[in-house]
Formats: structure tokens, sequence, C-alpha cells
């Protein structure tokens, strides 16, 4: 048991009755307790398996490579548009944590098999940057050098957020405003 989530599991305000009833569920399967990116994160053999998130309207048991889990019991639930990979449980009292501890059992299982096996999602369809951004780095050469530098997720992230504008002004000012970011090596969302 790692101190940090014990810590993290006191502190908590939003669910620490369902975060203290899921940690044994997951240790007794086996995987490392950890802390990062802030989280509880559990792991097999020094993969990720999954991450603990609080969120406002419920407990997130997240699984990195949930796509690929077979989840017969349909319990995983769909990120998002911009989510490949992972799927999550969703938790809103320890009751539902008992319920579906089986469940978890046999998930996490499956997603160790999953790393064990070396298996991957596939790989992200090229994306095709928005145009305002694509101009502003043809005309960049420093800027673009930077945005390449940028992991796949960074550079996905911004291009997200730079097409969500729906006018091409905003997008042109939302390059503009986050070019500095990007020039610094950072994401959109580090500090």
């Amino acid at each position: 048991m790692n101190p940090q989530v014990d810590a993290y599991i006191e502190s908590s305000d939003m669910w620490p009755e369902e975060l203290a009833a899921l940690r044994p569920i997951l240790l007794g399967c086996g995987l490392t307790e950890d802390f990062k990116w802030t989280k509880p994160c559990y792991s097999h053999g020094g993969k990720n398996i999954v991450i603990i998130q609080e969120m406002k309207n419920f407990l997130a048991l997240m699984f990195f490579k949930g796509a690929l889990l077979s989840d017969s019991g349909g319990i995983l639930k769909y990120q998002g548009p911009n989510s490949r990979s992972a799927r999550r449980i969703q938790f809103t009292s320890v009751e539902q944590v008992a319920q579906l501890a089986e469940s978890v059992k046999v998930l996490v299982g499956e997603a160790i098999n999953v790393e064990e096996a070396g298996l991957k999602v596939d790989s992200a369809p090229e994306s095709v940057l928005v145009a305002e951004l694509q101009n502003r780095l043809d005309q960049d050469p420093e800027l673009k050098a930077a945005f390449e530098a940028l992991t796949p997720g960074r550079q996905r992230e911004y291009n997200l957020y730079f097409s969500g504008a729906k006018q091409t002004k905003t997008r042109e000012a939302r390059v503009e405003k986050y070019a500095p970011k990007i020039l610094a090596g950072k994401g959109f969302r580090d500090r």
C-alpha cells in the first residue's frame, strides 16, 4: 500500500468511502499501487492497468486499454469522442462498488492478460490540422519545429482545441494565444 494513496483517500471530500472500498479489490488482484498524475494508479509488471479518478458525479475506475477488453457485463463506459483506448467503470456508492467487485476482478485480470500479451490499441489515424494552425505553422518555421517536437497527444490536444471554435477569427486567435506555450515545448494543459 502506498502512503500517498492513504493521504489521497484521507483528504478526499468527494468519494472517500468508495475509494476505500475499491482499493482492496484492486490490491487483491495483485496490482502494484502507485500514485501518478496526482491519482491512485495500479500497475502490473510496470504497465499501467487502471487509475482512479474522482469526478463530480461519480468515481471512475479507468482502464488504460479498456477498448481491448471484452466487457461481457457491459459496465465499461466510453470516455468520449477523443478517447480511443480508455474505458471506465463509474461508481456512485459503496454498495455499487461491492456489487461490481467480481466484474472489476474479471476486467482487471483481462487487462493484465492484454498487457502480458503485448496487445496495443491501433494507432490514431493521421490527424488533419485545422487550417488556421496549418497556415500559422507554414508561416513560422520556429513554431512548426516546436509543434512537431511535441508528443502526438499534445499536438492532438492543441488541434482539437483550435478546431473546436466555430469561427475562423476565433481559431486564429486561439492559435496566436497558445503559440508561446508551443514554443516553450508545453502541452495545452501544462503550466
